[in-house]
Order: structure tokens, then sequence, then C-alpha cells
């Protein structure tokens, strides 16, 4: 069963860009963000909440690719780390920062958190990571790691209504599959998740598959991709862009194949760049019976 969360947002400064303190309602675990400009005024008008032990994400721009880029960190206290990281790092524009309102989180507590929330940013692969170590896990009793792994799924809960969802798995119930495993995990699907639709495209020699979710469409990992393109399409430089970053490469074969699985916001926009030229995809992408997703669409409307 779904249970619903309810989340209360306080912008301090009646804008959606300055400072906001996000609380997940009846819980300890309490969420700042802020604008780097904005350090000081952080530090004024949340002295107690950013004075303590926690958790902090510095989230922005890799200044050569462009993509957006974060690094992971924790601290006995949270406000003398910015301050470092005001004066030596640069690639950041916006801090969001967690700590608890009781204050019983311990520094094995920080360090076990940032370990954990390091290795999920590796897995979900949506953002570039600047950090370039993940610490070992803290030695902690059962019971405070079961806390710790609570209070990361609201941590996730928080980023994601702060704007951010590189704590979040581009697919829910598959941790990593591809595209010659999909056929295995029909049996592994929770009631939460039912509503992601495994798919696929087969054009000419092309086959790929992928799964659509609530953001878009996810091409899994051995998805092939044609190696002549149109001239002139829509998506070429996204396309251009994948094969320069290596999401798109060659295999041992020699075909074109996609090295990990990505996330695209339109399912138009993953078949053109699979096949090299303009396509719908809601008349494309099929699943197992054969429906395409615009008659998936229809179906559900009625």
């Amino acid at each position: 069963m779904i249970i619903g969360k309810s989340i209360r947002i306080y912008l301090k400064e009646g804008s959606v860009t300055g400072i906001k303190l996000a609380e997940v309602v009846n819980l300890t675990i309490q969420a700042l963000s802020s604008p780097r400009k904005k350090l000081a005024d952080l530090n004024e008008y949340f002295r107690n909440q950013v004075n303590t032990q926690g958790v902090y994400f510095l989230i922005g721009a890799d200044d050569e690719t462009g993509k957006p880029k974060v690094y992971i960190g924790e601290a006995e206290n949270v406000w003398d780390r910015l301050k470092n990281h005001a004066v030596n790092k640069d690639f950041w524009s916006e801090v969001i920062l967690f700590t608890s309102k009781d204050d019983n989180i311990t520094k094995s507590h920080i360090k076990y958190l940032e370990s954990r929330l390091i290795e999920i940013a590796k897995e979900t692969e949506r953002y570039l990571l600047d950090n370039n170590n993940t610490p070992s896990l803290s030695s902690l009793p059962l019971p405070d790691r079961d806390a710790m792994e609570e209070f990361i799924i609201n941590i996730k809960l928080l980023n994601g209504v702060l704007g951010h969802k590189f704590l979040e798995n581009q697919i829910s119930y598959q941790k990593e599959v591809s595209a010659a495993e999909i056929e295995t995990v029909e049996q592994k699907k929770s009631d939460d998740n039912l509503d992601e639709i495994e798919l696929t495209l087969n054009i000419k020699s092309i086959s790929a598959n992928a799964v659509q979710t609530d953001e878009g469409i996810v091409v899994l990992a051995g998805s092939e991709v044609s190696e002549k393109q149109s001239k002139n399409f829509g998506y070429k430089t996204l396309r251009e862009e994948l094969i320069q970053d290596g999401t798109i490469q060659k295999s041992q074969s020699g075909k074109l194949v996609f090295s990990k699985k990505h996330l695209f916001t339109s399912p138009s926009a993953a078949a053109a760049v699979i096949v090299g030229y303009s396509i719908n995809g809601r008349r494309n992408w099929k699943d197992k019976k054969g429906r395409t997703l615009s008659e998936i669409e229809k179906l559900e409307i009625k």
C-alpha cells in the first residue's frame, strides 16, 4: 500500500529562488536550501540548524560539459565546512543540508549517511559526482543503521521536492538491467511500480529496450543504435553528445549500443536518437502485447 507524505516548505524571503526550509510533517528531519550568494543570510536566519552536525549537497554544473554536478559531504558543524567550500570549491551555486531537530545524530551517523549517499548517487548516474572517493561505511548497531536508512528515504524525498533527483533510481524496480536481461525481471515488480511499462523498439535491424516511468522513458544498456543518421533531424545534437560522453559507444561486436541506461523526457527523442532520424516514439515503442504507447495511453484514459 502506498502511503502519502505531507511536506511543509517555508520560503524565508517569499521567493522560490531564495532560502527554503523543508520538513516532513511529524518527523525530526529538516532540510535547508540556499543559493551560494546567500550563505551569510542562511547562517543569520537559521543559526541553530546550520551550526550543527549533518550532511549536505553542493550542487552546480560542470565547467567543461555543463552537466549537473554534486558534491556530497558531512560535518560536525556544517556552517564551518560551508565557509571552507565557499573559498575552495568553484562549481556549486546551491547548497542543500540535512539535519535533525532532536540533535540525536552522532559523528558515526553522519559518516554512515555520507558513504551511503555517495554510493546511491553513483548508482543513479543522474549527476556528475565531485567526490573522488567513497568513504567506508562506519560501523553502527543494527537499530542505528535501520534508523539511518529511514533517514535516507526522507533525504531522497525532501531533495526531490527541492528540485533535485540525483538520489532517485531512474527505474524503481530494477537496480540495473541490460537489454538481454529484461525478460527476467517480471517476477520482481512490487505493487508500487506496476505503472512502469517495459517497451521495445524494433525497426529494420535495430532492437532497443526501455522502461516508461513517471519522468519519461529510460533506454536500457545494450540497446542498439543505428550507425546511419539523417543530415538534419531534431535530436542530432543530443545523439552526438551521447556518443561523445560514452553513453552510446561501439560494442565488441562492432555495433553502436547504449553502454548504460539513459533517461529521455520524450519517447520520440529516444526513438530518434536510436534510429538516426525523426520518428514518432508514441507509435513505435511497443509493450509485450504489441500495443503502442499511444494505444496504451488511450486505454488508461478510458
